[in-house]
């Protein structure tokens, strides 16, 4: 082969690797064109509520102390592990 059909078939080559990936961002804009879209408005005012809906136990300042605490293990089989 000359240097010439070398470097023609080597253009080729890159030509379909631009054209492939081309392709596949095209594919991947038209998923991301059908999911459904939320205003940040909505989206913020949705989080606040979930917030002040759903106690923290972490936060006692906020929603008082907690009578049990959710984080404790339920067996008492782990009495003898502590971590340090």
């Amino acid at each position: 082969m000359t240097r010439e059909t070398m470097t023609r078939r080597t253009r080729e080559e890159l030509a379909e690797f631009k054209l492939r990936r081309l392709l596949t961002q095209n594919q991947n804009l038209k998923m991301h064109l059908d999911t459904t879209r939320v205003p940040v408005s909505q989206a913020a005012q949705s989080l606040i509520d979930y917030c002040q809906a759903t106690q923290d136990p972490l936060l006692p300042s906020v929603w008082g102390h907690v009578k049990e605490d959710p984080f404790t293990p339920l067996n008492s089989k782990w009495k003898c592990c502590t971590v340090m």
